[in-house]
């Protein structure tokens, strides 16, 4: 397996319809990114509402966020993943800290996901699909001529439709996340919130990574072949 089969994310779906070998624990990071994605905020819901001790559960959380960047470091295994976690968590832990209430230890989940569903929402109207941007970004980064990669993806009525599709998907996710948690942040049902936003984590980014394959596979895998066909003809 290459190291192109291993992407995680959207990343993952770079490389749909190119085999049947797709898995969606891999794409979203194995089950040790899995564990290391969801440990923080399990370990910080659990502690808040046994103990009510915000600085102790501050405390306990940030312990645990970096022995998971050691971990890394001592076996020597990819640091990306980890350290983009401590930020985001000490990000959210600080912010929780300053204004001594455990439920904003979320309101940075709230601002990147009204921030997602705000330019990927800009992106439909426009008519330039922003999952086909990212996709297509990772598939083949532009590094010169813009214009002809641009519209090699874009002039495909088909291919165009489905990333049409799946960031209408995407905005939908986020969408949902925000409809469901936001009033639970704001009656301060730190309990209830903080088991939303675990179940509409990881389980639904997965939901979405494999439903946005299901729908990409075969245009992109028809677009990549009519593309390596005129390759072959022209050479």
């Amino acid at each position: 397996m290459t190291d192109q089969k291993k992407r995680t994310g959207l990343g993952a779906l770079a490389d749909a319809g190119e085999g049947d070998d797709f898995s969606i624990i891999d794409a979203i990071g194995g089950p040790r990114g899995v564990v290391e994605s969801m440990l923080p905020g399990v370990v910080f819901v659990v502690l808040f509402v046994a103990t009510s001790n915000l600085n102790l559960t501050i405390v306990v959380s940030a312990v645990l966020a970096v022995v998971q960047v050691l971990a890394r470091l001592i076996q020597r295994q990819s640091l990306m993943g980890a350290l983009s976690g401590l930020v985001a968590v000490g990000i959210c832990l600080i912010w929780a800290w300053k204004s001594h209430e455990a439920r904003n230890y979320y309101m940075l989940g709230f601002l990147t996901n009204a921030g997602y569903a705000a330019l990927l929402s800009v992106s439909l109207i426009a008519r330039v699909p922003g999952l086909g941007l990212v996709v297509e970004f990772i598939r083949q980064m532009p590094t010169e001529h813009f214009k002809a990669w641009f519209h090699d993806w874009m002039d495909d009525p088909e291919l165009k439709r489905a990333y049409m599709i799946v960031t209408g998907l995407w905005v939908g996710l986020f969408g949902l996340r925000l409809l469901v948690q936001v009033p639970l942040y704001l009656t301060d049902h730190v309990a209830a919130l903080g088991v939303a936003r675990l179940l509409m984590g990881i389980p639904f980014w997965a939901l979405a990574i494999w439903v946005s394959y299901l729908i990409i596979a075969t245009p992109l895998h028809r677009h990549k072949t009519v593309r390596k066909d005129e390759n072959e003809d022209a050479s």
